[in-house]
This record gives C-alpha cells, sequence and structure tokens, in this order.
C-alpha cells in the first residue's frame, strides 16, 4: 500500500511520486491550504494539501490527529524559509494529489509531544498510543538491533539456538514460582521457569557444547525500577570451559555490540574480587565511573570515646569508614541532613560528617560536631583519607551490612548530584564471589544458586563452607549487573557437598532435582555460562529510566497489566477443569 516510509524522503526523491501510509501527527489550515505532518515508524513527512484538488482536499479537510491516512503525492523541495533543519525530512515536502482516510480516530488520551503531562498509568493504560512515540519506537528498534547482533555473534561462534521448555516443574531458584494448574493432572502444578538453568545444563550433558537462548523467564518478586514479573533473559552455556573462556567470548560480544550499535568503544574490562568491591565501594555492582572510595578507619576508632563508632569499631560485624567527597564542603547544612534522610532507607541511623575547610589551623579549620570526640586521632584520619582543603568526609558506623548499603547508596547519589562521573561507560568484572551467605533465619544460601561450582573441593568445603570461594562472575556496567554467571558443579560428589551444606536432604534433593542428578550421573562435562538481562541492557544503551521503558508491554510496579487488565478473574467451568475451588470470604460474598 506505500512506496515509502515517511522517514526515508529526502532531497534526491524530488519529483518522484510517492505513496506513504501513517497517522496524522499534525495539522495546520494555512489560508486555504492544508498542511498534515504523517507519521510512521520511521519519521515524519509534510504533506500540503491544495484546494486545486477537490477529493484530496475534502479528505484532508476532515482528518484528525490520529487518523489513518493513505496519501499519494509528487516530492517538492520546500520554500526558502519554510525548510526545517531540525527535522530529517525538513528540506522536502509531498505535494499530495489522492488522501484516502483508512481509519478514523477518536480523540487520543493525550497528545504524543505532550506524554511527560500525564502520569505513567495513563501511558500504560494507552500502551499502544505510548508505542507511537518516536522514543519509544527508536528505543524498540534498538533492542531489535541489539538481539540481532547478538544471535549474529553467537552463531558465529558456533553457538546453537535451543529452546526450552515454559512449562515445568517447581524448583527452588531464589524467588517465588508462578504456578499453572494442570487440568489433566488434578492438583499438580507447572510452573514458569524462573531461567532455564537446568534444562540448559541437561543440553551441555546431551552433547550440544553451545547452546544460547533469548528466554523469556518469570519470578514472582516485589518490583522494583528493573525488575519485572516475566523479563527476557540472554542465555548463554557452554561445554568443556573455564571462567575465563566463558568470560572472554561474553565480554568480546557486549564490546562488539556496543560498537555496532551505539559506535562506542568499549574497554577491556577489568577484574576486581568480591571481597575488593565491598571493600572499596560497599558494592558487588560498584560504578567505577564515580571516582569516590570507602577508606576502613576501624582501627582509629576503637578507643574514641564516642560510641557511635567505637561500639562498631570493636564488633565482630561491625565496620567504620569514610567517603570523602572532594569539593563537598560547600554542601550546604540542608544538603546535608537531606543525605541524612536518605542514607537512613538503607538502616543508617544517621550520618556523621566533617568539613575540611583549613587544614593548616588544625582542628580549628575543621567544622563538625563530632570533632571534640576524636582530637587524638584526627590527624592521622585526615591523613589516611587525604583529606585537603574543601573536602567532606562522610562516615558510616554501624554494622557491616548497613555501611556497605547505606554508605555505597551515598556514594551513587553524590555521584549524580555532583555529577562526578570521569567516563560514560565503566565495564568491570566482578569474580571471586562467596559460595554462601547467611539467609534472615541464619541459615546459609547459595550466594548465586546451588548449582555454582566451588573453587574448592567436596572435602574442604565439607570442612569450611562459610569461607569458600565460588567459580562465579558477574558482568557490570556502569554500576549496573548485565550479567551473571558461573562454572556450574558436573560432578555429583561436590552437587551432594553443596546441598549438604545448604541444609538439603539426599530426599529433598532427589524430590526437587531428580532430574538434574541422573543427568550428571550419566557423563555430564565440565561446563559454564553466564545470563545476561536483556531488559537491563537495553535500558543502559538507551538511556531508559526503567527497564519499562524499553519492553512494549511492560507490567505496573504492583505485577498488573493496566492495558488488559490482568490479572483477572475467570469463570467457576475454568476452575472446575482446573480441579481449583476458591474460599469464600466470611465478610461477604466475593471469593478469595
Amino acid at each position: 500500500m506505500r512506496s515509502h516510509y515517511c522517514g526515508q524522503l529526502n532531497e534526491s526523491l524530488v519529483d518522484q511520486e510517492v505513496t506513504l501510509c501513517g497517522w496524522v501527527h499534525r495539522r495546520r489550515d494555512h489560508g486555504g491550504v492544508i498542511f498534515l505532518d504523517m507519521r510512521d515508524r520511521d519519521g515524519v513527512a509534510q504533506v500540503v494539501v491544495d484546494p486545486d484538488t477537490p477529493d484530496a482536499f475534502a479528505n484532508a479537510d476532515r482528518a484528525r490527529s490520529e487518523y489513518v491516512l493513505r496519501i499519494t503525492g509528487r516530492i517538492r523541495m520546500r520554500p526558502e524559509g519554510t525548510q526545517n533543519a531540525n527535522m530529517p525530512t525538513g528540506l522536502i515536502e509531498v505535494l499530495a494529489t489522492q488522501v484516502e482516510v483508512l481509519n478514523t480516530a477518536v480523540t487520543p488520551p493525550f497528545q504524543l509531544d505532550e506524554h511527560g503531562k500525564v502520569g505513567e498509568d495513563v501511558r500504560l493504560k494507552y500502551r499502544y498510543i505510548d508505542l507511537r512515540r518516536p522514543e519509544m519506537i527508536d528505543r524498540l528498534r534498538l533492542r531489535s538491533r541489539i538481539t540481532h547482533s547478538v544471535r549474529a555473534y553467537l552463531e558465529d561462534n558456533g553457538f546453537l539456538d535451543i529452546e526450552t521448555p515454559i512449562l515445568t516443574r517447581a524448583t527452588p531458584e531464589g524467588a517465588r514460582d508462578y504456578l499453572v494448574p494442570s487440568r489433566t493432572h488434578a492438583g499438580e502444578f507447572f510452573a514458569l521457569p524462573q531461567s532455564p538453568q537446568l534444562f540448559k545444563q541437561l543440553l551441555m550433558v546431551a552433547g550440544f557444547d553451545r547452546y544460547y537462548q533469548i528466554a523469556k523467564c518469570f519470578r514472582d518478586e516485589d518490583l522494583r525500577a528493573d525488575r519485572q514479573p516475566e523479563f527476557t533473559q540472554i542465555d548463554i552455556e557452554a561445554s568443556f570451559v573455564e571462567e575465563d573462556d566463558v568470560m572472554g567470548i561474553t565480554e568480546e560480544m557486549i564490546r562488539r555490540l556496543f560498537a555496532e550499535v551505539l559506535d562506542v568503544s568499549l574497554p577491556q574490562f577489568p577484574r576486581m574480587t568480591w571481597h575488593d568491591a565491598m571493600r572499596r565501594y560497599g558494592s558487588d555492582k560498584p560504578d567505577l565511573r564515580i571516582p569516590l572510595e570507602f577508606v576502613d578507619v576501624d582501627d582509629l576508632m576503637k578507643d574514641v570515646d564516642f560510641k557511635v563508632f567505637s561500639g562498631p569499631a570493636n564488633a565482630d560485624d561491625g565496620r567504620v569508614a569514610v567517603l570523602k567527597v572532594p569539593g563537598g564542603a560547600k554542601l550546604t547544612r540542608k544538603e546535608i541532613d537531606e543525605y541524612t534522610n536518605f542514607v537512613g532507607i538503607y538502616g543508617a541511623r544517621g550520618l556523621a560528617w566533617i568539613k575540611v575547610n583549613d587544614r593548616s589551623k588544625g582542628v580549628e579549620g575543621l567544622q563538625s560536631p563530632i570533632v571534640k570526640f576524636m582530637e587524638g586521632v584526627i590527624e592521622t584520619l585526615l591523613d589516611r583519607v587525604g583529606a585537603e582543603d574543601g573536602d567532606i568526609l562522610f562516615f558510616g558506623a554501624d554494622r557491616a551490612k548497613v555501611v556497605n548499603e547505606a554508605l555505597g547508596a551515598l556514594r551513587v547519589k553524590l555521584g549524580g548530584d555532583l555529577d562526578l562521573y570521569t567516563q560514560p561507560w565503566a565495564p568491570l568484572w566482578v569474580v571471586d564471589f562467596p559460595m554462601f551467605e547467611r539467609d534472615d533465619s541464619g541459615r546459609l544460601a547459595a550466594l548465586h544458586h546451588p548449582f555454582t561450582a566451588p573453587a574448592c573441593d567436596p572435602e574442604t568445603l565439607k570442612q569450611n563452607p562459610e569461607n569458600a570461594l565460588s567459580r562465579a562472575y558477574d558482568m557490570v556496567l556502569n554500576g549496573t549487573e548485565l550479567g551473571g554467571g558461573s562454572i556450574r558443579i558436573h560432578d555429583q560428589q561436590m552437587q551432594r557437598q553443596v546441598f549438604e551444606a545448604l541444609g538439603i536432604s539426599d530426599e529433598e534433593a532427589r524430590e526437587k532435582f531428580g532430574f538434574l542428578l541422573d543427568g550428571l550421573a550419566h557423563g555430564a562435562p565440565p561446563h559454564g555460562g553466564l545470563a545476561f538481562g536483556l531488559d537491563r541492557l537495553v535500558m543502559l544503551m538507551t538511556g531508559g529510566r526503567t527497564i519499562r521503558d524499553v519492553i512494549a508491554f511492560p507490567k505496573t510496579q504492583s505485577a498488573a497489566c493496566l492495558m488488559t487488565e490482568a490479572p483477572g478473574t475467570v469463570n467457576n467451568e475454568q476452575l472446575k477443569e482446573l480441579h481449583i475451588r476458591l474460599r469464600q470470604k466470611a465478610s461477604d460474598s466475593t471469593t478469595s
């Protein structure tokens, strides 16, 4: 029905006849001549309709915003003085000879160029309108280019695109499963996969030594800006590999992707141990664009007459750290109070600070309510952190977990508020993660997942599980975890020892992972892989604020779809087929 897209028109087509199909972006009536801005996925083109084409003029006259039109006309240069240098098609226009109204449209809930004036709930309710915005089209177009580049790279490197099941069984992988009741197996349920983890490992057992998949994954968990109940993963697995092999393949994939799609040359990715990342930045995904680091001062605070510092300094799980902000002495008391409230979100009970106004004056050159408690160590402290005139020192003193989270979040916020970024892109590999961590109940839990290989033998793991490191690695970019992976356990004895450390009995392991354990018993090769969050990757590469900006039809933070009104109720007949009966609420006649 069309010869060209609107955004394809240019001066080389002058005097040629074209046919366009699209939507009315804007309509203007100038002294009997109608101007239509026609829009499609490639851009906007100006169409001029004169009264001397009466049928075309009549149709253009009744066209309104978002009407769907088909227009045929001749390309001509715009008259001198009417050209628009800010518009890709701003040098030319289409003089229409035919205008056909393919469909009318009701008044849209918001104008595309005024979307910022409406709430996100309205834009999600009418997502098909929101997706017409040029920035949304550009984001999804770039997402398509990203997946194309990824597929091409992996195919070129011998990886096979293999699908894994969506309907599977529930396995404990760190989040709640979405359950699907079975009609044919009364009282039993499928689970939607949190990841293809077990199946891709079994593909390695089957001999498909290089696998990938752009996989849909599902997790029923509390949502944040970078979380969705259903999300997309670039899933990669390979056999007969070690950490350097997987990291080398995937790093090159990301570097090639940025070069092809954004024309950005990423440097070789540096590596940092998990321990160093937590010590220096309080985070296992540090944003290296921000040149601020923690300095530990526990030893200096053990004997100070200030229990806020001496208490954590002498505690087994305590930490006292300083974050020096060059030039930060210019912060006002109001701004410092706002940062104090901010760290409170992460459990900090306050935010101690010292402004370094003039070091040459000693204590007199410092401004802070806590200096009087630290006179015996203040000069050593200032030397250790490298304090200079004009700096401010922020202190974190509490359990190490609280200090890391609060001071780490403050570091990122300061980086944005004070524009401290030193480079546009800062990639990183974080390696040597702990194998386990303590959960809220005090039990050992897998830091990644229970199929991650430890960096030790089974006996050493048995003797000292808390200090065991894993063969895991995370790719980080600008403070966002792009992907995580590990070398997997391919040996039954090691897998059994990991389950034992996690408190999973042989019977429970057999019940939940029996098919994987059977596979490991049939000649499993050494293997490992990595999974990237595609939505996060696209968000970073497009400059989106949340992953909702780069998903065509996302859910809200309450895991609902405003457009389709999902989830919704179903009728009793469907429930009967699934062998489900809803309980009646005692208070009224509604069901629960």
